[in-house]
């Protein structure tokens, strides 16, 4: 059961996140959405060794934030960095096999207790700050020893048991979940935190799926965040990519595997700790959001695509109606429709380039990622573009960043990419800033 909103501290907070995040109608929409969902099924959180060592205050004021607004993640974290140094300080060797860490009886007894002494760090961190959080280290993962002979007291998942995380979320508390397991005999395992993750996100299949890491995100070839990925357009694309290294290529197969098993509307997100309630509560988000997502379908000709559901994608996105005869008097350069008619590019030819006529994204596919992987295939298929957006449109922050220049022309902003910048080009920008102030108006006038 979710807590409701009730004391003026909370709401102070809330306005505090209001003022520096978003605005307050992308707030709304997600409380309101994640508020519907089954107290098990908002998020699952996936917390690394090294954020508990490095960022634990930033988590922790996170997660307390997230109660206060009446949501209870589930945790799981892991402890790495924090066993290579007990191990360390022990003089035990540590040795891996394919990943994973080699837990002979010694070293079991180090994991047991360093895993326990950092879920209770967390835990007595959360209640500090007056969030209610329920140390679970046992009766979650039922395991079974992947190869002893090898790895030792290395286990699988073989079942996985509710009880615990139920209890807790019934009593409005944060399950704070250790990767160990026990055999159906009883005997104690390591289990990989990852792992344990995906196995708990196949059982729970939760609408928010969260790593919190260091980085803030997956990385491009210049080291910048990637704000979304769909995979259903660019999984391919990114896996060609020469910078792609081992570690990203394996961490984006290991999700497209997890995400290929849960419903359509499940993401994962890559972020930092203190970016996570950004991440779950605006459209632009803080980290990498990764999705299913939908597949963009291109098309040169209007009779291959079905009319009324774009004229109700763009309706309903402008909240203005289209002029009746628009699909016969505009005639079409290129569209990209995404597959359930979710967001759309579509381009005519106007002073012998690419225009962009519509750019639209239905309010429920916002911060889906789904906008972005339409302008991409988009943008791959057209080097050079321009288009109109009315001034004050929230769109245009991200407009910006696609664009290599704008210009005012009220009521208008002119937008354009690819035109170059010697004279030929300033003369060419001259003449798409004249054609968009003299374009005509595709939709109603709003009543």
């Amino acid at each position: 059961m979710n807590t409701p909103i009730h004391d003026p501290q909370t709401r102070q907070t809330i306005v505090r996140l209001l003022s520096s995040m978003g605005g307050a109608k992308e707030i709304s929409q997600y409380l309101k959405r994640f508020s519907q969902l089954d107290a098990a099924r908002f998020a699952l959180v996936k917390v690394g060794g090294a954020v508990l060592r490095d960022d634990l205050e930033a988590l922790v004021s996170s997660l307390a934030f997230l109660q206060d607004v009446g949501l209870t993640p589930i945790v799981i974290h892991g402890a790495g960095p924090q066993l290579d140094a007990a191990m360390a300080e022990a003089g035990i060797e540590k040795q891996t096999v394919d990943g994973l860490r080699v837990t002979t009886p010694e070293v079991l007894a180090v994991v047991r207790r360093v895993m326990q002494a950092q879920n209770l760090r967390l835990v007595e961190a959360l209640q500090e700050r007056d969030a209610r959080a329920t140390s679970i280290v046992s009766g979650v993962f039922e395991a079974r020893l992947r190869d002893e002979q090898r790895l030792g007291l290395v286990g699988d998942v073989a079942a996985v048991h509710l009880a615990p995380i139920k209890g807790s979320l019934q009593a409005g508390s944060i399950p704070v979940i250790a990767s160990l397991g026990e055999t159906a005999g009883g005997q104690i395992v390591n289990i990989n935190a990852d792992i344990a993750a995906n196995e708990l996100v196949q059982v729970l299949q939760p609408y928010k799926i969260v790593f919190l890491t260091g980085t803030g995100g997956l990385l491009d070839e210049e080291g910048r965040v990637i704000d979304s990925i769909n995979l259903s357009s660019e999984y391919e694309h990114l896996l060609a990519q020469p910078w792609i290294n081992g570690g990203m290529r394996l961490k984006l197969e290991q999700i497209a595997g997890l995400l290929e098993r849960l419903p359509s509307s499940s993401s994962v997100s890559i972020t930092r700790p203190d970016e996570l309630a950004k991440e779950l509560f605006t459209h632009k988000g803080s980290g990498t959001l990764v999705r299913r997502g939908e597949r963009v379908l291109r098309v040169d000709e209007w009779d291959q695509l079905e009319l009324p559901r774009l004229r109700g994608l763009i309706e309903s996105a402008f909240g203005r109606r289209l002029l009746p005869d628009y699909f016969e008097r505009t005639t079409l350069l290129r569209a990209y429709v995404s597959e359930h008619y979710r967001a759309a590019a579509i381009l005519v030819e106007a002073e012998g380039m690419a225009y962009l006529d519509k750019f639209v994204v239905l309010d429920d596919a916002q911060g889906e990622g789904l906008g972005r992987a339409v302008w991409q295939v988009m943008q791959d298929d057209t080097p050079a573009l321009f288009w109109r957006s009315r001034h004050g449109n929230p769109v245009n922050g991200f407009y910006y960043g696609e664009s290599d220049g704008s210009v005012l022309r009220a009521p208008w902003r002119v937008f354009w990419y690819g035109l170059g910048e010697d004279r030929a080009s300033f003369d060419t920008i001259a003449r798409c800033v004249a054609h968009c102030e003299q374009r005509p108006a595709t939709l109603e006038e709003a009543a």
